[in-house]
């Protein structure tokens, strides 16, 4: 799961490479406890830029939304089985949720497919 201050590589090619993980949006911690939302696959957060190419179209000192694609947190699908990744990987995508990039490196996930990103699957050289 993704939390506050993780760190998250950026599998696009809009010049970004790794992104500080600010806030997860569409989520609250419970009340009265110390408990930190949590992002999955397929939900968006808000990062801060941390490394990117000099050649990066994105303002580094701006925050930006990017939709989580992978995670080392194993998740649990209807069938029983269990889908894992070596990394936790985000795409960069702008206001209307479309990617800012226009290639994705990786796999992704199936569970993109329920949250209609589309356009994320399509660029993706790999569905797991």
């Amino acid at each position: 799961m993704i939390q506050q201050e993780t760190m998250l590589n950026i599998a696009d090619n809009s010049g970004v490479r790794q992104a500080q993980c600010i806030r997860v949006l569409g989520r609250s911690g419970a009340r009265g406890k110390a408990t930190r939302p949590a992002a999955g696959i397929g939900d968006v957060v808000t990062v801060a830029i941390k490394k990117s190419l000099p050649s990066c179209q994105l303002d580094d000192k701006k925050v930006h939304k990017c939709v989580i694609i992978r995670t080392k947190d194993p998740i649990r699908r209807p069938d029983g089985s269990y889908v894992r990744f070596d990394s936790n990987a985000a795409v960069m995508i702008d206001a209307e949720s479309n990617p800012i990039g226009t290639r994705i490196f990786g796999a992704v996930a199936r569970e993109l497919r329920e949250k209609n990103y589309m356009k994320i699957i399509s660029l993706a050289s790999e569905v797991v």
